[in-house]
């Protein structure tokens, strides 16, 4: 398995970004540390513009109810 989380460093401890996987409850795991580069935060400015166009987008999304199905016909008879 390969998962890629981001951590801080904190008086020698690491703060994940995020919750590990359950499935690792218990196990070793081996730990790479890699610096961020300039390359990295392009990336992270990427993932910064996609992450704000995505709440963008969930600002004009609604729910749809649960027997919601879809009528490609109907689209088209005009």
């Amino acid at each position: 398995m390969l998962q890629i989380i981001e951590a801080t460093c904190t008086n020698g401890e690491l703060v994940l970004s995020e919750k590990l996987n359950p499935e690792l409850e218990g196990k070793t795991i081996q730990i790479m540390i890699l610096e961020p580069s300039e390359s990295t935060q392009l990336i992270d400015s990427e993932q910064s513009k996609i992450q704000q166009f995505l709440a963008r987008v969930n600002n004009y999304s609604f729910p749809l109810p649960a027997d919601y199905k879809f009528n490609r016909e109907e689209i088209y008879d005009r």
